[in-house]
């Protein structure tokens, strides 16, 4: 049995490379890349028409059969390993309507190399822009909790140990200023992505006088990738791709790490409705966050597929690849979609937490993270240079702590006695003077510069971050709406090609 692909190969592709490769290869990838192979075809159509390469009559037969195949769908074709892969397929069935002489024109100054390279990058762009959207949501939940919770003071850790008093809405803006981060990072890849590589045939280009442009913008891409080989050989626009969302990933585990030990009984500072979590099969007592556990454990798929792609990259030669380009991809459209699902998991979460205002209040009272506040005020009051007066309130906290008692309840005496203990010297702070530092509510609002937790402060920087928050929402859906347009134009172009 001869190839079904070429006429150098006088056998048929081995049963075992068409069930373990080819086979699984086509089940997973034919019907989401359906789409892109559609388009890409059609563009290339009208540009071959448009430049002379193909006559009226053979373009509209092809634009025909396409636009056919596009309301068909997926589920037309009867997909065969055989054949090797989606591109073959496809170009299999429209020989089949149009004939040899026909259909065999459809694939004149190209090749699958940067056919393929098309498909990864456009497939990657909708995912990015996807991701992008969903991450604006997530966002816009972040930003409009923490300004419902600015004057919600809770404990903040360093280390997991009590540090210093903030509020939720501070600890919910931090959280909103990393996501915005992983937004630039992700959105910045997009115009290295949104390049048309069709043209770079195999890598060297063509012989025929194609034209690249009209290409691009019937495929909605911005510009061309000149360089033919560069275009073939590189997969870096996924990468790149892959990278910022794995630094979003390491952004929303990080998040969930902190509401999971929130969310604990030792802790009991963060509550969820019983939707959001799961229970035990044994133990009915139990209420498990098995939510946020699946966001930990998710991030971990996203770092491997960067890390799988790398690797599969790292030894390739400089050209087009199946260990570089195909294989290296393996995992990358999956994750992607995994992405963009976990946002929506994560946007759940942030608008369901429930801070717990009064646990909060008596953690903050007795872990004694007004500590610092008193040692300003030993400053401010005594004159004591920041270490001595760092030493002096450590050695209060251990005699409060050593006698039961909770840092508001610290009073004059206490200070004394350990000015004299330390020092050998008398220190008279006032009890009023005191009760005012080592309150928490006030330590919050003392803090009142730049990026500190102060209400006042914290929602000039909310106000701040929805204005560039808005700036990306239509930065994101001005991207969407130009490939819109894109797809719109072709899909005209293709009717009239048709003379439909």
């Amino acid at each position: 049995m001869e190839s079904k692909v070429s006429g150098l190969l006088t056998e048929a592709v081995a049963p075992e490379i068409q069930d373990h490769i080819y086979g699984p290869r086509l089940e997973r990838m034919f019907v989401p890349c359906f789409p892109y192979l559609t388009e890409i075809n059609q563009a290339h159509v009208v540009m071959l028409a448009r430049c002379g390469i193909i006559t009226p009559d053979i373009a509209r037969k092809l634009a025909t059969v396409l636009l056919e195949l596009a309301r068909a769908g997926p589920e037309e074709f009867d997909l065969d390993p055989a054949r090797e892969d989606a591109y073959f397929n496809y170009e299999a069935k429209v020989i089949e309507k149009t004939g040899a002489d026909v259909g065999g024109r459809m694939h004149i100054g190209r090749s699958r190399n940067d056919l393929q390279a098309a498909l990864d990058r456009m497939r990657c762009r909708d995912y990015c822009l996807d991701i992008l959207a969903a991450l604006n949501e997530v966002r816009h939940v972040a930003l409009e909790r923490a300004a419902t919770q600015a004057h919600v003071v809770m404990p903040g850790y360093t280390h997991l140990q009590p540090a210093q008093p903030i509020t939720f809405g501070y600890y919910l803006l931090g959280i909103a200023g990393a996501f915005e981060r992983d937004f630039g990072r992700i959105a910045g890849a997009y115009p290295r992505m949104n390049l048309n590589p069709l043209g770079a045939g195999a890598l060297a280009g063509t012989s025929f006088p194609i034209d690249r442009a009209l290409t691009a913008e019937l495929l909605g891409f911005s510009g061309v990738l000149e360089h033919g080989q560069d275009a073939v050989a590189s997969r870096d626009f996924a990468i790149e791709l892959l990278m910022g969302c794995a630094g979003l990933a390491l952004s929303w585990s990080r998040l969930a790490q902190d509401l999971f030990v929130m969310v604990s009984h030792e802790f009991r500072t963060l509550s969820f409705p019983d939707s959001v979590f799961g229970t035990s099969s044994m133990m009915p007592q139990k209420k498990n966050p098995v939510v946020l556990e699946h966001l930990k454990g998710s991030s971990g798929h996203v770092i491997g597929a960067l890390t799988g792609a790398m690797t599969a990259i790292k030894g390739t030669n400089f050209t087009n690849t199946v260990d570089g380009n195909t294989e290296a991809l393996r995992y990358c459209y999956e994750v992607l979609a995994d992405t963009r699902a976990a946002l929506s998991i994560v946007k759940l979460v942030l608008a369901n937490a429930a801070c717990n205002e009064e646990r909060c209040r008596a953690l903050v009272e007795e872990n004694y993270s007004t500590a610092t506040d008193l040692a300003d005020l030993l400053v401010r009051e005594a004159g004591l240079s920041f270490r001595q007066a760092h030493h002096l309130t450590g050695l209060v906290v251990r005699r409060g702590l050593e006698r039961g008692l909770k840092s508001h309840q610290i009073k004059s005496g206490l200070i004394r006695e350990a000015a004299r203990e330390l020092f050998d010297q008398e220190l008279d702070i006032p009890d009023t003077d005191l009760e005012h530092c080592l309150d928490p509510h006030e330590a919050v609002a003392s803090r009142t510069g730049i990026g500190c937790p102060a209400e006042p402060e914290v929602r000039r920087m909310i106000e701040e971050a929805r204005r560039r928050l808005g700036s990306a929402v239509d930065e994101t859906n001005a991207r969407r709406d130009a490939l819109g347009m894109a797809r719109e134009r072709l899909h005209a172009e293709s009717v009239s090609l048709a003379g439909q």
